[in-house]
């Protein structure tokens, strides 16, 4: 019931917690394995809820809402044949369940199967027939099949009997938008922000269609709207940057390439046209970089070459200068260089193109899809925290302990519990994941100078150094922590530790066998299951990985799930 309630607060990390404990007490009862899955589903952890709930499912076959939540996390992860089974399995229960058909015909043209779609909203049509979602959806199955006319007949069908949804406005504005009927579509996406305020999405295409009407300040409008919703949405950025260098905002555009090449540093079309600010903004150097960039790309784009020399003579390198406009003679180029095109309205190109000559041109989405919405009661908040793919830190020694809001995990070995039981109570060590506090590591030696626990601690004085000569340093801490395995095989610390410091060597293999280990030796030992999610990420074996960082988020480790949410996508 605690986790219940924690989970109605959204605090989803900590409800794992006491579904654990639930499933520990009395493993024989679906629901802690339900509602645990539940908790992952909001965490994008569509993996370990589904394993949770096919758990659940094994205890009690009846639940509509267990197979109802397994079909939800298998479309997130496209197994959209198995989610289909599972509403089926589900409908055998309620026949009259509207999501699960809903769900069902989605699926259906997830997996291209549009006959099958439609031939299953037609029935839906006939059971729901003042449904407006039923003609909407039909008109994502004919979108997709190329069939605008039908697409319009049926989203016309669907704001007849629903003129309050946003979304079909939005989707009767993608067809507007692909066939250049600008001002129809920005009136179609009028009446969708309307309705849907703070989505920014909507005002990126809105965006696109004021542009092509020439009206600048009102796309700048929307682009600004877009980003106040969603700070690192990458067309927006991209697209306001083009705009601020058309206006003479030069200073500006050069903030909204910033944070594109933060988003996407490889990206040159954001380069080139970073350096193209900066050369005009009085930073040749600084423009030098980025044309350089692209020009490794792209040895043969002569005006990236032609605005590299300008750059090189305004600095006074001749010899450069000349060399880039050799290249540009050699190859006997008669266009005229140095001055940017100004955007042109018909002038757009797909996020994905690639061709550096298009850098001056607006981009788009690459498919202008509409966002069907799959129905569920089971809809949240995800762990949106962005981590570093760092490893977890070595288990060390320490005089303070660590504790954690969240997890219940007490590190114990029986070698440093001996120690502490002729240690004064200001003395005592603690096992913890992190830095260590220890001031004088000389006291404890002088103690214990034999045992694995007296190799732990060099080999932590080891790792805490700093050194120049990190190959030197790595083998030595390897070769202590190895003779303390061989003096306390049963510790799992240890093995986690030796598979960090495989990691440094760049050893995954042998580092995920110590993570191995460590975890047969201690099967909560959360860190263990985190820093073999990583190596194995390294390994390239991503599905293995996704549940190692499964299982670390269901211990405690939050972090988990923020990258398990990145390899999804």
């Amino acid at each position: 019931m605690i986790g219940r309630s924690a989970l109605y607060y959204e605090d989803y990390v900590l409800s794992i917690q006491y579904f654990n404990q639930a499933i520990s007490a009395k493993p024989y009862l679906y629901e802690p394995w339900f509602f645990r899955g539940v908790a992952k589903y909001y965490l994008d952890d569509y993996a370990g809820a589904e394993n949770d709930c096919t758990e659940a499912i094994q205890r009690n076959p009846y639940v509509v809402g267990i197979y109802e939540l397994r079909g939800l996390c298998r479309i997130q992860q496209k197994k959209y044949d198995e989610a289909i089974a599972d509403y089926n399995a589900a409908l055998r229960y309620d026949p009259e369940g509207l999501n699960l058909w809903h769900n069902r015909a989605l699926c259906r043209i997830q997996k291209k199967d549009f006959d099958g779609a439609l031939m299953e909203l037609d029935s839906m049509a006939n059971r729901w027939s003042k449904n407006a979602r039923i003609p909407a959806m039909k008109a994502d199955a004919y979108i997709q099949m190329k069939d605008t006319t039908s697409a319009i007949t049926a989203l016309d069908k669907s704001l007849e009997l629903d003129a309050y949804d946003g979304n079909t406005w939005a989707q009767r504005a993608i067809i507007s938008l692909a066939r250049s009927e600008w001002k129809e579509s920005e009136q179609y996406l009028d009446k969708a922000i309307h309705l849907l305020p703070k989505h920014g999405g909507l005002y990126i295409n809105r965006a696109l269609a004021r542009f092509n009407q020439n009206n600048l300040r009102g796309a700048m409008a929307d682009y600004d709207a877009a980003l106040d919703f969603e700070p690192n949405n990458f067309l927006g950025h991209y697209n306001r940057g083009l705009l601020r260098a058309q206006v003479g905002d030069d200073n500006r555009a050069i903030l909204d390439f910033d944070f594109v090449l933060k988003l996407e540093p490889d990206n040159l079309m954001a380069l080139y046209n970073r350096a193209l600010l900066l050369e005009q903004t009085g930073d040749p150097r600084a423009a030098i970089r980025d044309y350089s960039k692209v020009i490794d790309q792209y040895p043969n784009f002569w005006t990236g070459l032609h605005q590299r020399a300008q750059c090189y003579r305004k600095l006074g390198m001749t010899k450069q200068a000349e060399q880039d406009e050799f290249r540009i003679l050699k190859a006997q180029i008669d266009k005229r260089f140095g001055k940017q095109p100004r955007l042109s309205k018909k002038q757009m190109r797909k996020r994905s193109d690639e061709d550096i000559e298009k850098y001056n041109q607006l981009a788009v989405a690459d498919e202008q899809e509409s966002q069907q919405e799959y129905q569920s009661a089971w809809r949240g908040r995800v762990q949106n925290r962005r981590v570093d793919l760092d490893y977890m830190p070595m288990y060390v020694l320490s005089t303070e302990p660590k504790r954690s809001a969240v997890r219940t995990y007490v590190a114990f070995d029986r070698q440093v519990d001996s120690l502490n039981r002729t240690l004064p109570a200001t003395r005592q060590l603690y096992i913890v994941c992190g830095e260590s506090t220890i001031k004088d590591v000389s006291f404890y030696l002088q103690q214990d100078s034999i045992t694995a626990v007296s190799l732990w601690l060099k080999a932590i004085v080891q790792a805490q150094q700093d050194s120049t000569d990190v190959p030197l340093m790595t083998a030595q801490l390897l070769e202590n922590l190895t003779l303390a395995i061989q003096q306390a095989p049963g510790n799992a610390y240890l093995h986690y530790n030796r598979g960090n410091a495989y990691v440094r060597c760049i050893e995954f293999q042998h580092a995920v066998e110590d993570y191995t280990l460590a975890i047969q030796i201690d099967p909560y030992l959360a860190e263990a299951y985190y820093n073999r999610g990583l190596a194995k990420l390294a390994l390239k074996q991503q599905a293995e990985a996704i549940k190692d960082l499964s299982k670390a988020g269901e211990l405690g480790l939050y972090q988990a799930y923020s990258i398990i949410k990145r390899q999804q996508k």
